[in-house]
């Protein structure tokens, strides 16, 4: 639901009633992951997806059917080999997806705007919602926020904080998933299977050294959804006139940059400076930093003239085998555009555990789960 929090809230805001379908598992080659939504309002208005199309004709009737009822239902499809013409996933595999109505009036909708309005602030939440237990708690959600404060799903006390904190834990790592808690755990008598979508910020990507391949990689990193920093200690090149889609541009040795901001593990760093001053102090640094990607551009000459350099000045192999040097993967690249689009496949590929290698006749699967996290099992509560 998180995925469409903009024009969610707005819809909130205008006092709209709308029910929202929202994939909370998916397996085999299912092409929307969970978290994904498809929303409906009272006026037949229609946003976001859950398949792709595949199934978002009948999944439109389930929205528009908790409106009226204002039930919340679970549903899954897959794939029929005896009825072509059976609602289901095309490209096979099998989806669920809660449906779940948000009225003016019910229960939970107070949990879901706060959760929508914190989201398209771009500020951290997670939403926990309730998709299978005792009927009169299917839909039920709560808002955690990074500092530990929540809401309460109204069934237990103890049931609220142990979700509270795994959802934490999912909202630190800025991961979407799901958790099982069994019968004793969810202190209700059944077992709860309760999905955690977290929004976080944008993940930042910081771009150092300010050439014409910079500015290539800015516009494709905008169009991954990064935050995209430039940093360059020479004026005359980091301005906003080369690099107008950038979110910002700093002009500062690239190494005393990073020491004074922030990053984290969706950080990805690509050092474009491409000369030994810049590069050496900077590396060193951010090999050691906690991030998702560190990528350095040159020639395999200056690959192995760089490590040397580096070893010199104390790095480790385990930290220079962080390092993806010469930056990319291998497109056969030449301009600045194809070469950005090569550093941004290998980022992606890093992301979300692809291998980089051509999808015709591997046996490698088109979908990877990096960035969803198996169901937790939660057994008790102590």
């Amino acid at each position: 639901m998180l995925d469409i929090a903009d024009e969610l809230h707005r819809w909130v805001e205008q006092g709209r009633d709308f029910a929202v379908a929202t994939v909370v598992a998916v397996g085999g080659s299912a092409p929307r992951r969970p978290g994904a939504a498809l929303a409906v309002d009272a006026d037949g208005t229609a946003i976001g997806s859950v398949s792709g199309g595949c199934v978002e004709g009948a999944v439109y009737e389930l929205c528009q059917q908790a409106l009226k009822d204002g039930e919340s239902v679970l549903e899954r499809f897959g794939y029929s080999d005896e009825d072509a013409f059976a609602v289901g996933l095309t490209c096979g595999g099998v989806i669920d997806i809660l449906v779940t109505p948000v009225r003016a009036g019910d229960r939970d909708r107070p949990a879901v705007a706060a959760a929508l309005d914190t989201a398209a602030q771009g500020r951290a939440a997670a939403l926990a919602r309730i998709v299978s237990g005792p009927a009169e708690l299917v839909g039920r959600a709560l808002v955690v926020r990074p500092d530990g404060s929540h809401g309460g799903f109204g069934a237990h006390p103890e049931l609220d904080r142990t979700v509270a904190a795994e959802a934490a834990a999912l909202l630190d790592a800025g991961r979407t998933g799901t958790l099982e808690i069994g019968a004793q755990g969810s202190r209700c008598g059944a077992p709860l299977t309760v999905l955690v979508e977290s929004s976080v910020p944008p993940p930042r990507m910081i771009v150092f050294g300010a050439i014409d391949f910079a500015s290539a990689l800015v516009r494709i990193g905008k169009f991954l959804g990064h935050r995209v920093t430039v940093c360059d200690a020479r004026p005359v090149f980091a301005t906003e006139a080369r690099f107008p889609e950038a979110d910002e541009i700093v002009v500062e040795w690239p190494h005393k940059y990073l020491e004074r901001t922030e990053v984290d593990a969706r950080t990805v760093l690509c050092v474009l400076t491409h000369d030994a001053k810049f590069d050496v102090p900077l590396l060193r640094l951010a090999l050691r930093l906690p991030v998702a990607y560190v990528g350095a551009m040159g020639s395999r000459r200056t690959h192995l003239d760089r490590n040397e350099r580096l070893r010199e000045v104390g790095v480790t192999e385990l930290e220079l085998a962080r390092l993806r040097s010469p930056i990319g993967l291998d497109l056969g690249a030449r301009t600045p555009e194809e070469t950005a689009l090569s550093i941004a496949a290998e980022i992606v590929a890093a992301r979300r555990g692809g291998s980089g290698v051509s999808l015709t006749g591997a046996h490698t699967p088109i979908h990877h789960d990096a960035t969803s996290e198996p169901a937790r099992r939660i057994g008790s509560v102590a």
